[in-house]
């Protein structure tokens, strides 16, 4: 049988979920609908009702979801019911930020080193890490299996990264560098430029 095809864009909304169930097991509450969901996410009950049943049944009619129970499932779905290590490339001002933030480990990801192929930046201490040489970037990704990093480089210098990336085994790639990279198949690559969404905004200012 073949594995069923869920759309992107439903995935990208779980996270959205799984956030507002955070913040409601956080305020003590027991259970939630996909009403109240709604009236705190902006996206329509039914669509959220939708989402949620592509991956089974979550909840009772006239009842609602037991948040605990959801924010687990949604979890599992996602894979964040484990950790995830990371690398960084670019020891920037972006990626410098990215390696000092403590909030990932609490949400499924870790982050293990930081690469630059600025001699300045190599060996210098960034929060707990020491820059290590991107020139050696391949082996050292390979050598301990991570499979997720992010781009924080120049533009120019991104797709070059991400070739690299590809090569060492990285199959996730969250891209901070405001180029659209192309990468083979098998690997899923997010794009994550401040000033796009920016430019999105101000079309209704």
């Amino acid at each position: 049988m073949e594995p069923k095809i869920i759309p992107d864009i439903v995935v990208g909304r779980l996270p959205i979920y799984l956030r507002a169930l955070q913040r409601m097991l956080q305020e003590g509450k027991p259970v939630t609908s996909s009403q109240e969901l709604s009236e705190r996410l902006g996206i329509s009950a039914a669509q959220i009702r939708k989402d949620l049943s592509q991956f089974g049944e979550f909840g009772k009619q006239g009842t609602g979801y037991n948040i605990e129970f959801l924010h687990e499932k949604l979890r599992q779905i996602l894979k964040i019911d484990r950790m995830w290590d990371l690398v960084v490339v670019g020891a920037g001002d972006i990626g410098s930020a990215v390696a000092r933030y403590q909030g990932f480990e609490d949400r499924g990801f870790r982050v293990t080193m930081i690469f630059d192929n600025d001699p300045k930046k190599i060996g210098t201490q960034i929060g707990p890490f020491t820059v290590l040489d991107a020139a050696n970037m391949v082996d050292t990704i390979r050598s301990n299996g991570i499979q997720i990093a992010m781009i924080a480089t120049p533009a120019v210098q991104a797709q070059a990264v991400a070739d690299e990336l590809v090569k060492a085994g990285i199959r996730a790639i969250l891209n901070y560098a405001p180029l659209n990279i192309n990468v083979p198949e098998g690997v899923h690559v997010q794009h994550t430029d401040p000033l796009t969404h920016l430019q999105r905004m101000t079309y209704y200012l």
